[in-house]
């Protein structure tokens, strides 16, 4: 009898443990999560792959294949003056336009509830963060950035083709990494510029609620990469920039007013 009673009693105190802690644990009081959705237009609607139907701002007719790129350490600037930075269970998101399944991610985080003045965040990945061969496996794996060129991986890959004066059609990779300092091109590497770049999304600002879930739509317009304050001519850069700072740097000038946000009610 005294062995029935010592058991109840003890599962009566774990039950009360158990109470007490969902009770006082912060994590069970409110729960608050983001979700970031990705879209890519050009000249105001949403891009057509493969067809030669656009024109930059260098008067360059061309196409888009494909496009795919990181941003990393998106941060959530309080009116306070503070920021929470997504970095719980993944700081990089991976996008590919081919991939539907990655134009959309459901931040792990509990968001602090609050009011938010604007969204940040890196394209790419940072100099601190842009390892070798810390993904293993494809997609992101075959983003790397060649070694001798810097290492890490690309920030971008935005390839397509584009029409010559000739009226030839050429392909171009409009890559953005790690750029290199030469003594003698393309030999005699001397330094290494890290391109990657924080992004304030304009008109960013939002309000979380306890136990709110919110969504938003970040937008690349894609003919803002070619547009201002450099028109960007492929003509003049040609195809492959990997190893041109100078038109990764023009690039990295264009990326200004590339991407807006869509807050979603």
């Amino acid at each position: 009898m005294m062995k029935k009673y010592t058991g109840i009693l003890l599962l009566l105190i774990v039950l009360g443990f158990n109470s007490c802690k969902e009770k006082d644990d912060p994590l069970q009081q409110s729960e608050q999560k983001v979700t970031f959705n990705f879209v890519h237009r050009l000249d105001g609607s949403p891009i057509e792959f493969d067809t030669m139907k656009y024109v930059n701002e260098a008067g360059n007719p061309y196409l888009v294949n494909e496009i795919q790129y990181f941003i990393s350490d998106v941060k959530l600037h309080r009116t306070d003056g503070g920021h929470y930075l997504v970095d719980e269970w993944k700081d990089m998101h991976y996008v590919d336009t081919d991939l539907p399944e990655t134009h959309r991610w459901e931040v792990f985080d509990n968001i602090p509830a609050g009011d938010y003045e604007k969204i940040s965040f890196t394209f790419g990945i940072s100099e601190e963060k842009n390892h070798s061969f810390m993904f293993l496996n494809p997609p992101e794996r075959d983003m790397f950035w060649p070694e001798f060129l810097g290492g890490g991986y690309h920030y971008m890959k935005l390839n397509g083709k584009w029409q010559e004066p000739d009226n030839s059609i050429t392909p171009f990779d409009f890559h953005l990494g790690i750029g290199q300092i030469y003594h003698s091109y393309p030999d005699s590497i001397t330094g290494y510029i890290h391109n990657a770049f924080e992004v304030e999304l304009p008109a960013s600002s939002f309000s979380l609620a306890e136990n709110e879930e919110r969504e938003f739509t970040i937008v690349m317009h894609v003919e803002n990469w070619f547009r201002t304050p450099n028109a960007y001519d492929h003509n003049v850069w040609r195809g492959y920039i990997m190893q041109n700072q100078e038109a990764m740097a023009l690039a990295c000038e264009n990326a200004y007013d590339v991407f807006t946000l869509e807050v979603m009610e």
